[in-house]
Order: C-alpha cells, then structure tokens, then sequence
C-alpha cells in the first residue's frame, strides 16, 4: 500500500484526506496539534496521526518524508521549500495549493534528475482558476482564435443565505491571510496599458462584476496579473487582469481600514487595554472625546455611514479588552474578525470564480465567453473552500501515484495532461465551471 504524508491538519485538510483514504492509501497525517490529525483520520485503518511541528522539529521532517511515495505539504507557504528539499533527497513526490515562490522554482532541475513532481498551485485560486482558463485557451488557440482580453475574479464568500452580518464576509481560511492581502499592491494589463496599484490605493480600485444567478459584486485586482502572459502563453493579449470578488461594501470599508493604519505590522503593548481605548491611543484622539465620532471624523464620513456601523458592530468602539498584550494594529483586527466573522452551524459557504474571454478567431469575427464556477459549502459538512481547494491536490496525488502524470520538476496545472482529467473528475463530485459565449 502506497504511502501518503500529509502536512497540516488546517481547515482545507479533511477533503483531501478522505479522498486518499478512499482510495486505499495509507494516510499519515503530522499535525501540531495531534487531536486535529486524529480527528481527520478517525477509526479508518489506514490513517495515522502524528505529533509535528516543522518550526520546532526540523530533525523529525527526514522520518516523516523518507517512508513516503507522496508529501503533500497543507503548510504556511513558507514552509514549502523546506519540505521540497527533504522530498528531492528522499525522492519523494510533493503536491502543494500554494502559489510558486521564486525558491521553489529554482528545484526544478534538481526535481527532474531526482525523477519527481513537485506540482504547485494545485487548489482553487491558484488551481482551479488556471486548469479552467487554460482549457478555453488551448481550445481557442487550436481553432487558430487569439485572446484579446482575459479577466478573472474568484471569491471565498458567505453563501447568499449564510450572508447575515454586515461585513458581508465570514472566515473560510486565515483572518491574518485575508487582511495582509488587502496590503499588496497590484499590476495588470487594461487596454493595451499597464496599470500599478499602489498598495494604500487598492481598496480604492473596485469595480462592479456581475455574475449570472448572484447579482453584483466588488471586484478588486490581485497582485501581479503580467505574469500570467507567459504563463498562459498570450503574447499580443491587449486585457489582462485577475483579482478578488467580494459583496458590496467591503472595498469601502477596508479602504478605510488602510486609511486608519489597521493593517500596519508594527508592534506595540496592549496590556490590560481595550479596542476603544486601543483607538484612542493609536489613532491619536482627543481625552474624553467620542471614539466613534472621531473616527468618522478622520475618515470624512458621516457618524451613519454604513462603514462606521460595520467598525461598531466589529467592537472597534467597544469596552471589551484586548486578548493578548503585544501585537500589530492588524492583530487587534485578527482577533475581532475571529470573534465576529465565523459560520455559524449548518450555514453555508460558497466560492465564485468567473472568467471572461474576448476572443478573436481567424475570420476577424470575436467571441466573448464566460466561465462561471459557482460551488456551495455542505450545510454541517465540508466547507466549500476546503472541497474546492483540497480535491484537486487529492485528484493530481491518485494521478500521480497511479502514475497517469509523469510530468517531472516544478510544475502548475496548466497543460492538458493535468487539467484535463482533474477538471474531469471535479464533475463527478459536483464543482464544475458553467461556459456561455456570444459571438460578435
């Protein structure tokens, strides 16, 4: 029986596990916190859980890696390369969701003499978001079209009826995660022109982007979009933008937050103080003045603006202490989006990924399509988000210990002989991309 090496016991973990184990696969899972591992594996014969630490047990990574046929690391990203080098010493395979850091890329000759995969960006953005672009691309490229404008959003949201607070957001993965996104900066192609986005004016760079059978959204642009060109081979590409989709109201709200300096990193002594009293001091108020109102104040914005109200029902304005007596302003944030932006039991998450293509074929006629992928969480069971990230890491895994990849090096799923049968499969266990086009 083949041996699988999980990393991680986070809250993407279980799908995946239960797809190994139901495929036969002996499944050790090394957690941290033991109790997750085993909670992931249950009673199943062929599941082990086991204690690990990889910032505190680096000796120990050699005796979990070396027995393996396949590692897939559900680590911080950071971690990544270090589990690469164990996998390439012990030659071992290695699936991640995370996106290629420049380190990882520079194994990939080291990868292909040990005769190994290390496939990156396997989950759902990165993962899903390149197999379904790519299979649209190749397919237009193959009839002789070319792609003159590519956009993409994807968004981790509540589903419609699990939408019930104000920030019209609730935690799938990391709050840390989610708001040190809203401090990078953005490049894109628009028009045949590239745009930069600092990073304080990203929340400031939203647009409307609707999406069949949802309505409206927020759509915002991620990080560096130029680097898709090549990626996805569209040299000429006149639009090329990827980015975030969130409900209404969140790009105002968080534009204010960078304003505020709620997202800065610097740490600071917080004993024995409160949110309120945290504002007052940071922000610099007056004694005895009205936090509320003097946040308002130095936003320009009125004491009822729904930006003010999201702050208050937060517990931004509140007495309650702080939990902990160092951080950064952005961990003040973390610890009342962990309070006040969890799922409720049996409500539903939901993940929507939309791709739009102008295409021009070879009688100059051009095509617009759309891709909409738009998947629902379980009510009490998986999460959307753990099912859309984790299932095609598990996909790709069987397909590489029944050895249907033999692709070697660094590699993302974005030629046919991975996207094609993880797409396939993904059907089969209901997420799959709905494909409308006009032509012109």
């Amino acid at each position: 029986m083949k041996q699988v090496l999980v990393l991680g016991a986070g809250l993407v973990a279980r799908p995946y596990v239960d797809y190994m184990l139901n495929h036969e696969y002996h499944v050790t899972v090394a957690s941290r916190t033991v109790s997750k591992a085993m909670n992931l594996i249950g009673d199943h014969p062929n599941g082990e859980a086991r204690a690990f630490d990889i910032s505190r047990q680096t000796q120990n990574l050699k005796d979990l890696v070396k027995p393996a046929d396949l590692v897939v690391s559900l680590l911080p990203y950071t971690f990544h390369v270090q589990v690469a080098r164990e996998c390439l010493r012990h030659k071992v395979n290695m699936v991640t969701t995370s996106y290629v850091s420049d380190e990882m890329r520079t194994l990939d000759g080291q990868a292909k003499n040990a005769d190994i995969i290390i496939l990156n960006e396997c989950g759902v953005d990165p993962g899903q978001d390149h197999m379904s672009a790519m299979k649209i691309i190749h397919q237009a490229q193959a009839e002789g079209g070319k792609i003159l404008e590519f956009t993409s959003f994807t968004g981790g949201l509540p589903a419609p009826d699990a939408n019930t607070n104000p920030f019209g957001y609730k935690l799938s993965w990391s709050p840390r995660g989610v708001l040190l996104a809203g401090r990078n900066s953005a490049l894109f192609l628009r028009d045949g022109k590239e745009v930069q986005i600092p990073g304080e004016e990203l929340f400031n760079s939203c647009h409307v982007e609707s999406v069949p059978e949802l309505g409206d959204f927020e759509g915002y642009p991620n990080r560096d979009s130029l680097q898709y060109i090549d990626i996805y081979g569209l040299k000429g590409i006149k639009t090329m933008l990827r980015g975030t989709l969130r409900y209404p109201g969140w790009c105002k709200t968080m534009y204010s937050t960078r304003q505020l300096g709620l997202l800065e990193l610097d740490e600071q002594t917080l004993h024995d103080m409160s949110y309120s009293r945290f504002l007052r001091q940071y922000l610099k108020l007056s004694p005895g003045s009205d936090v509320k109102e003097e946040v308002a104040e130095q936003l320009n914005l009125p004491t009822d603006d729904p930006v003010i109200a999201r702050y208050e029902w937060l517990g931004l304005f509140g007495d309650a202490d702080i939990p902990f007596d160092r951080g950064a302003p952005i961990d003040v944030l973390v610890s009342l989006f962990q309070e006040k932006l969890q799922y409720a039991p049996g409500e539903r998450d939901m993940i929507v990924m939309q791709h739009q293509f102008t295409i021009e074929h070879s009688d100059n006629s051009r095509e617009h399509v759309r891709s909409t992928l738009i998947d629902y969480g379980i009510p009490n069971g998986d999460s959307s988000m753990s099912r859309t990230v984790a299932l095609p890491a598990a996909i790709a895994s069987h397909m590489i210990l029944s050895e249907d990849i033999q692709l070697k090096g660094v590699q993302i799923p974005i030629v046919p002989e991975l996207y094609e049968p993880i797409l396939q499969e993904l059907e089969t266990l209901d997420i799959r991309f709905k494909e409308e086009s006009t032509k012109t």
